[in-house]
């Protein structure tokens, strides 16, 4: 066959980093399709192993190994790691069973744990018979805790000192398990029975004098986490501390993992895509969106909807039992769908800064009082601004003044119960351990919707006297 032309890696210098990355995927696919696996190789030398990943992701599902064989054995294992998890998935069905174990037992254990999570349970059993005693050992510590939880995403692969080690033998020890380690940045001393008695960053010991000890020289108030501490509250303290690691202790303070900041990224971007699913009433689970079944992504978003058209009927009832109000002034019918709209819409932005500023804990060291009255009074704002609006467009579709201060009064009511139900609900249901995020959206709707229009016939039949 004959060979050819190896696309330039030269880019111009204003492209983004999208740009590249869709650059890189496409340019990719050409080579493989043109068979060109010497000039996919060459295109692939400069490029950053997550946009590798990124670029697999990208092709068809039936070049992706392919794509995937062109690597190294080492840049496989890198490339591997930022892989989704379906397509980890199907590379280990598409590799012969030794290329499989290769990767697996060379990852990182924190990655292998994560990446087993998604397996099928015969095929996690499968691999961990067949991987080296010491990886099946740091993978099963992993996967003995429970999901979600420090223990679970941490790595055992950290670098320990002794506090009568001299300063020239740590960076004897140092040089010679820094390939075996996730980070050599934080460096951890711990006594006899492997408690954790200080810690040390590198700069401090290359800065120190060779004949000092690591005792001399160690900081002995330090920050550590337990076994059993949630995902999110590891993140927020990496974040809270600026810390590139946090070491993880079990009961008796024992030393067996650290969690690294990379990890801590992935857990803040998982959690803040959980909360907004949750928002929008979207069961996500752990699993990638976009790349569900159509029936388990229409199953999953049923149920808030199902329970968001029961409890409309009760709105509809509402409207019937005011039918006398409404044969009467037929144009107050007009209005309703732009009041519980906008009351809805005021819910939902009082609920959504609620809610995030508990799962930050931006507003933990504020009482919940407090916070319902701020935004109860952000409501009110609002709702005068918008009232004012409304009072003169009302009047300007229809003529009528009493209607038209009607809409104008009630969408002010109807703003200050938005917005106090968005933020009082959340406080409510995160005291009764439910998830705020997802059991808000629906009852604020409820809310909204029952009691604005109840607010706005009522006060329609005062002014109008019905």
């Amino acid at each position: 066959m004959t060979e050819q032309a190896i696309p330039s890696a030269s880019v111009p210098a204003t492209i983004s980093r999208q740009e590249l990355r869709e650059l890189v995927r496409s340019q990719l696919e050409m080579l493989l399709e043109q068979q060109n696996f010497q000039g996919a190789k060459a295109l692939l030398v400069p490029v950053q192993p997550v946009d590798i990943a990124e670029a697999i992701e990208g092709l068809p599902e039936t070049m992706q190994a392919i794509g995937f064989r062109l690597l190294s054995k080492d840049e496989a294992i890198e490339v591997y790691e930022n892989l989704d998890s379906s397509v980890q998935q199907t590379l280990i069905e598409d590799f012969k069973r030794q290329d499989v174990l290769d990767i697996v037992d060379k990852m990182s254990p924190d990655d292998r744990a994560r990446l087993f999570d998604e397996l099928p349970a015969k095929v996690v059993r499968r691999l961990l018979s067949q991987m080296s005693s010491q990886e099946r050992q740091a993978t099963a510590l992993l996967l003995g805790y429970e999901a979600d939880t420090a223990g679970r995403i941490m790595t055992p692969e950290y670098i320990a000192l002794k506090e009568t080690w001299s300063i020239s033998r740590a960076l004897e020890h140092i040089r010679n398990r820094a390939d075996m380690s996730e980070t050599v940045y934080y460096l951890y001393v711990t006594d006899s029975a492997r408690r954790l008695t200080g810690i040390l960053s590198l700069r401090h010991l290359v800065m120190g004098q060779p004949e000092q000890t690591i005792g001399d020289i160690m900081t002995r108030e330090f920050v550590s986490v337990q076994t059993d501490a949630d995902q999110e509250e590891v993140a927020q303290l990496i974040q809270r501390y600026d810390f590139l690691a946090v070491p993880v202790v079990d009961t008796e303070q024992r030393l067996v993992g650290i969690v690294t900041v990379d990890d801590v990224i992935d857990i803040l971007e998982e959690e803040a895509t959980e909360d907004i699913y949750a928002l929008g009433g979207v069961q996500a689970g752990g699993d990638n969106y976009f790349q569900t079944n159509l029936l388990t992504v229409a199953r999953k978003r049923v149920v808030w909807l199902s329970v968001l058209l029961l409890t409309n009927t009760v709105t509809t009832w509402v409207i019937r039992s005011q039918e006398a109000v409404l044969e009467q002034v037929v144009v107050l019918a007009a209005f309703i769908p732009l009041l519980i709209g906008t009351g809805g819409n005021v819910g939902a932005q009082s609920s959504t800064v609620v809610i995030r500023g508990i799962n930050t804990q931006e507003i933990a060291n504020r009482s919940a009082f407090t916070v319902i009255r701020r935004e109860a009074i952000a409501g009110a704002f609002l709702g005068i601004m918008l009232g004012v609006v409304v009072t003169g467009w009302a009047y300007l579709l229809q003529g009528n003044l009493e209607v038209s201060i009607t809409v104008g009064i009630s969408l002010v009511a109807i703003a200050i119960l938005a917005s106090t139900a968005g933020a009082a609900l959340p406080f409510l249901f995160s005291s009764i351990g439910f998830d705020p995020a997802l059991m808000s959206a629906p009852f604020i709707t409820t809310v909204v919707d029952v009691l604005g229009v109840l607010i706005y016939l009522n006060l329609a039949r005062y002014v109008l006297q019905l």
